[in-house]
């Protein structure tokens, strides 16, 4: 949620980055309402406040008067207690209004981040060359010859978009993870395995619901009346932990990751470029996420950015880093770099991290605070989150980039130990 202070303070520096992102007579619409309903709730804040301090002072002169033997001017000290609890009801509707138009409203875009869609994204660095390969095959022709997935029975276990990894397969995606798992102990990262059924609160936390509560999997009220949902991401997971907390200043940043399956209601695309496992309903994603102080926040998203884009090195295949529009990141975020590696066969780059900084935003919504050092306020920490990696991407671009004539795939050199091959074969 964006900060009220800055927006009575500064209210068209916020509708000026808010205009990256949305028409500029929806962003005067939704601050005016804010502005209108702040404005409300402080009067009835200040009328509250004075109907408590009529009933003090009444119901004083109320007990000295009995004190003295005389005759009380009020009949008794409750009189009044009606409209101050009709001042309070109003207040919690006003308050709640409120709250609902704040978190509707999307994060500020960075001062570097470009207004636009996809079309204003920005390519910032790329790694390596394309590979030079004379027929190319997809990687749903390579996975089919080598055995590793199998399309069919995934879709007769779940449905359209699903698939099952099969042999190889099923040990190379288990690989992938293992890698990355490693790696992110490595660099100081904690493990953590949470639950995979989250509470509504969780999705409000990181900023998906309202506007995506739709886009993920819902249990029925009947089996879950507080609101549970299949989490599509575990970056919900590791911010939603730690909810309602304070955290030691001393331990900023705190580093985190987790593995989990992530589930989505979007289905694939008719489009080449998501075909096979590109898009699907469930997939494996490991997270990394940091919580840190305002000041280390610049820092913090390179830290991320080099050790994601680490692990696609170390698998060598060609990617880029490509600093984000406003229109095409998430609403949540202030500033988003994606890492894109290059499919051969559709001539065309495909995201497998996001690495993102949402400010203050997301610990807003989820009240997480830092205590300054030797001081009684709290402040907002920043969080910080980034896939690394989408496994369900990696694997068909290091079928297609790492392919040769005779239909076998080159199997990268630190995953070699770990499947036992350097090269995995048609059947």
């Amino acid at each position: 949620m964006l900060d009220m202070e800055l927006i009575r303070k500064d209210r068209e520096a916020v509708a000026t980055a808010l205009a990256k992102r949305l028409d500029p007579a929806e962003v005067n619409r939704a601050l005016d309402e804010i502005q209108r309903l702040d404005q409300e709730r402080r009067a009835l804040i200040s009328g509250i406040d004075g109907e408590r301090q009529r009933r003090k002072a009444e119901a004083r002169a109320y007990a000295a008067a009995k004190r003295a033997g005389t005759e009380p001017e009020v009949s008794t000290p409750e009189a009044g207690r009606k409209q101050l609890a009709e001042l309070e009801s109003e207040l919690d509707e006003v308050q709640a209004r409120l709250r609902t138009v704040m978190s509707e409203l999307p994060n500020l875009p960075a001062d570097d981040v470009l207004p636009g869609g996809k079309e204003a994204n920005r390519v910032v660095r790329a790694f390596g060359e394309p590979p030079a390969i004379e027929k190319v095959r997809d990687h749903i022709e390579l996975s089919r010859m080598l055995g590793l997935v199998d399309h069919e029975r995934g879709v007769k276990l779940g449905g359209s978009g699903f698939w099952m990894y099969t042999g190889m397969g099923a040990r190379l995606e288990w690989a992938l993870l293992n890698f990355f798992v490693d790696e992110h102990i490595r660099a100081g990262y904690e493990f953590l395995l949470p639950p995979h059924l989250l509470l509504d609160t969780a999705g409000f936390a990181a900023g998906q619901f309202p506007k995506f509560y739709d886009d993920v999997y819902h249990l029925d009220r009947e089996s879950a009346p507080r609101g549970q949902f299949l989490l599509p991401t575990s970056e919900t997971a590791i911010l939603g932990a730690y909810q309602d907390e304070i955290l030691e200043t001393a331990k900023l940043p705190l580093k985190a990751f987790a593995y989990t399956p992530c589930y989505r209601r979007e289905a694939a695309g008719s489009h080449s470029d998501e075909r096979g496992t590109v898009r699907g309903h469930q997939f494996n994603k490991v997270e990394i996420f940091q919580f840190c102080l305002p000041e280390q926040a610049d820092a913090a998203l390179e830290e991320m950015l080099l050790h994601a884009e680490s692990l696609v090195e170390k698998l060598g295949l060609h990617y880029q880093r490509t600093l984000l529009s406003a229109g095409d990141a998430s609403a949540s975020m202030k500033k988003t770099l994606d890492i894109e590696v290059w499919m051969p066969s559709t001539g065309k780059y495909k995201e497998v991290s996001s690495v993102s900084w949402a400010g203050d935003y997301q610990a807003r919504r989820a009240a997480i605070r830092y205590r300054e050092p030797g001081g009684k306020q709290t402040r907002f920490v920043h969080t910080l989150n980034g896939s690394a990696l989408a496994t369900s991407r990696l694997f068909p671009a290091i079928l297609e980039q790492f392919q040769q004539p005779d239909g076998s795939v080159l199997v990268p050199e630190v995953l070699q130990a770990r499947l036992g091959t350097d090269r995995l074969t048609p059947r």
